[in-house]
């Protein structure tokens, strides 16, 4: 009986040992490029470490008895944004080094065809050229900065797909995008679109609270101390601020930026 034990190398890879074999599986998203092995000599020297190498189950054509050898993708009829699964096939007694894994990760290409947003915070797109199920955030324009709302998973491959998401407006003009970030920690966004929210703004009382803020109508928030700390966030009509320390607080909510209370 042939036993199996899975053990995690690093992101990405697995290593399959069996009793007579190793194999080391890749996992990803086919981005168009071939994936590099080192090769180095087996044990015993008088041959190289890989025998086979398997792509979405079916076995390459790649000369792998060279010291280092490309696995060629294109061959195998992938299409950018396709699953891929590939199983290198090793002898127990040496270890082969893939040299560029992240030639498997999901990258971040979307075209954004069109973005638009209703009076009511649907905000709505259509993408292409997607490499990768990657999430997108969709960010709202306040306190003069990009604030998160929501994110949405994206399908990942090259046709066009649409997508939509529902924030939550606040009065005036709202300004919306969606963006992405890769393994790579580059983010990539769209163009922006704007909607009129409710027209009513929104207050707080009192300037000087005890135990409570409460504002006109429920409402996405953050409170910073004065060293410019966070010390809440959310979204409600009434904030309990009794365990904050005396002092001033500077406070963002609705659409307004900077506002002060003194904790008494």
């Amino acid at each position: 009986m042939v036993v199996k034990t899975t053990v995690s190398i690093f992101a990405g890879l697995l290593a399959v040992i069996t009793l007579n074999a190793q194999v080391i599986v890749l996992n990803g998203i086919y981005q168009g490029s071939d994936v590099y092995v080192q090769n180095p000599f087996s044990g015993q020297g008088v041959s190289f470490c890989v025998y086979e190498v398997e792509v979405n189950g079916k076995v390459t054509s790649d000369e792998v008895n060279s010291s280092a050898f490309a696995i060629d993708m294109k061959v195998m009829g992938l299409q950018v944004g396709d699953p891929v699964e590939i199983n290198i096939k090793h002898k127990e007694d040496c270890e082969p080094r893939v040299l560029n894994p992240e030639a498997l990760k999901s990258r971040s290409t979307f075209e954004v065809l069109k973005i638009s947003a209703n009076d009511k915070g649907q905000v709505s797109w259509t993408t292409t050229n997607e490499a990768g199920d990657l999430p997108f955030f969709i960010e709202q324009f306040r306190w003069n900065k990009w604030v998160v709302a929501g994110e949405v998973q994206g399908i990942g491959t090259k046709g066009e797909h649409d997508y939509t998401f529902q924030v939550v407006p606040h009065s005036g003009t709202n300004t919306v995008r969606v963006r992405q970030t890769d393994y790579t920690n580059k983010a990539r966004a769209s163009e922006s679109a704007t909607f009129k929210g409710p027209e009513n703004v929104i207050t707080f009382e009192p300037k000087k609270p005890k135990d409570v803020i409460e504002f006109s109508a429920a409402t996405q928030f953050e409170i910073f101390d004065k060293y410019g700390n966070l010390v809440r966030k959310g979204f409600d009509k009434r904030v309990n601020v009794l365990d904050l320390e005396k002092g001033e607080y500077y406070l963002n909510y609705d659409n307004s930026f900077g506002e002060t209370f003194s904790k008494k």
